[in-house]
């Protein structure tokens, strides 16, 4: 009997991690019935990090801190005895700003230090911060000034909200935030490794999918660009030397901020990864399938299926992706994955918003999966 083990990530916009794996086996055992199957939903520091998180010995807690364009949210946090995980994009995420209208300039990550708050106040000893798919580009801004750090104006009053306010910044004292997260762990889960500021900084990268134009990705670098001047002149001797750390640009500049308050950046793909016991798994499995909503040039810096597809490397397992649109040309793909499937090569419709129609595809992927690889011996499989 094959044993296959099917792990992927969200298909961002139509399915989560494990809908997605849902519709997969359902192809795959239409195909091959005597398959055994194991389902893994995965996240690598984005979107369904707390579910993932609750998936394996976490629990789910709900609570409302303040959102990105500074109304409350209710969102979960992950805990497990002393450790709380809080996952950035339901906080002050792109799917969470009211009617979709993207703020590239004022959206605040203040709800993030809320949240650390919350995770404080219960005596936590580790924080995972699960940082990905935000509307900020403030450099965690707003989430130290929850945390009673001082950013202020020229007159002494805070600086508004967004990475726009870090322009007004002209005084700068971290004493009490640091205070407040001495002694505890913690982790800056990341699924990507950009510094905070330049051409690959996340200003550049990352605030035009989150609304920025020309012009208000450059304002956004050099106020970011700024808040470091600022911290320097403040005797926050090492905040350059954290700027160019990778990670530092993750979440808007969140990495940054958790740099500065002691945090240290890993792989958000690895800690889920490590935590959901994915080596046993694939240690048991013949035959791998993962996948994610797009399989691109940022999917070879860290995010989840091709760290799934290193570990699996080293134990001799093939692993095949299905994804939403892979636009990586084959000889990129082909040093980390048996085949590649893409939805968009199935159909001219929008599967990116339609989860229907995307389910509907995953199974068809499923079927060929099963009809071309399995059941044509352990050698041809990946072993």
């Amino acid at each position: 009997m094959v044993s296959v083990l099917i792990a992927p990530d969200k298909f961002k916009g139509s399915l989560s991690a494990d809908e997605a794996a849902r519709a997969l086996e359902r192809g795959l055992l239409e195909a091959a019935p005597h398959a055994r199957v194991d389902r893994l939903a995965l996240a690598d520091g984005g979107e369904g990090s707390v579910a993932a998180a609750c998936a394996g010995r976490f629990s789910p807690e709900k609570i409302t801190v303040t959102g990105p364009v500074g109304r409350p949210v209710t969102a979960e946090v992950a805990v497990h005895g002393g450790t709380v995980l809080i996952e950035a994009a339901a906080i002050c995420g792109l799917g969470v700003l009211p009617g979709g209208r993207k703020v590239p300039l004022t959206a605040t990550s203040r709800g993030i230090g809320e949240a650390l708050q919350y995770a404080l106040t219960g005596g936590a000893d580790t924080i995972v911060l699960a940082l990905g798919g935000v509307a900020t580009t403030d450099g965690g801004a707003g989430m130290l000034q929850s945390l009673s750090a001082v950013l202020a104006r020229e007159n002494g009053t805070p600086i508004g909200p967004g990475g726009s306010g870090l322009a007004d910044l002209r005084t700068v004292d971290l004493a009490q935030a640091r205070a407040a997260l001495a002694g505890v762990d913690v982790v800056l889960a990341t699924d990507v490794d950009n510094p905070l500021l330049g051409t690959t900084g996340t200003a550049a990268v990352y605030s035009p999918q989150k609304g920025a134009t020309a012009s208000e990705v450059r304002e956004l670098d050099r106020a970011l660009a700024g808040f470091v001047r600022r911290l320097e002149a403040a005797a926050v001797t090492e905040a350059a030397g954290l700027a160019e750390i990778r990670g530092a640009g993750a979440a808007g500049g969140l990495g940054y901020a958790g740099m500065l308050l002691g945090g240290r950046v890993c792989s958000g793909a690895d800690y889920f990864l490590n935590l959901l016991g994915a080596d046993d798994l694939l240690a048991g499995s013949d035959f791998v399938v993962t996948g994610e909503g797009s399989l691109d040039e940022q999917s070879l810096s860290g995010k989840l299926p091709v760290a799934l597809a290193r570990r699996a490397r080293r134990l001799g397992v093939a692993v095949h992706a299905v994804a939403g649109r892979c636009t990586l040309p084959a000889d990129r793909t082909a040093a980390h994955f048996h085949s590649v499937q893409a939805l968009t090569d199935l159909t001219d419709q929008d599967c990116a918003q339609d989860s229907a129609l995307s389910a509907r595809l995953l199974a068809q992927c499923g079927r060929t999966l099963a009809d071309r690889w399995i059941g044509r011996g352990r050698t041809e499989t990946g072993r």
